[in-house]
């Protein structure tokens, strides 16, 4: 609406604008999505809230331990043996104190863990009852999470023009290899 304010910014100003914007036969409008869209945009976003959070638990007990000199290889195996020198009582490498803080970060790993499992299964259970979804998910390289989030994102497919509209609506843009002024645009790698 910015190019429609006429004066400083308020509400008045504001609605005039949205008026007159209104009025333009250019004006491409947005869908509004529905309550499931809605819910299952959450779901994604609240499930990689989670994701991250768990990483950053885990950086957080590979940096403690490597205080110690305790240091495991990277992947899900390093962080398990990780969380055993933490549970043995037996291992003077940690004092205790520090074995009580790194439980408490190895119980709160466990359950992000879970949570993301639980939400996996409600994003499964989504896309089982959404046909767009399981026609997206036949697509190669496309799979029940990316399904789910499209069918989630995109309120009305038709709004888009072409497939390269919507390729630069999630972000993909082609290639460019311009120079002088001339723009040469290539594929969407």
């Amino acid at each position: 609406m910015k190019p429609y304010v006429k004066r400083q910014k308020n509400d008045a100003a504001d609605a005039e604008a949205i008026c007159e914007a209104v009025t333009r036969a250019t004006m491409r409008f947005v869908e509004t999505k529905t309550p499931e869209q809605q819910s299952c945009l959450m779901l994604h976003r609240t499930r990689h809230l989670f994701i991250r959070q768990q990483t950053a638990v885990i950086n957080a007990i590979r940096a403690h331990l490597a205080e110690f000199g305790v240091v495991a290889p990277v992947g899900r195996n390093g962080v398990e043996a990780l969380l055993e020198v933490i549970a043995d009582p037996n291992d003077k490498r940690v004092p205790e104190v520090a074995r009580v803080c790194l439980a408490a970060l190895g119980a709160q790993l466990r359950r992000c863990k879970e949570q993301i499992l639980e939400f996996d299964r409600m994003i499964m259970a989504w896309h089982r009852s959404s046909e767009t979804s399981k026609r997206l998910d036949a697509i190669p390289g496309v799979g029940p999470a990316l399904a789910t989030a499209l069918v989630a994102s995109v309120a009305d497919p038709r709004a888009f023009r072409s497939g390269r509209n919507f390729s630069a609506w999630i972000g993909l843009v082609p290639k460019q290899h311009s120079s002088g002024g001339k723009e040469r645009l290539g594929s969407i790698s």
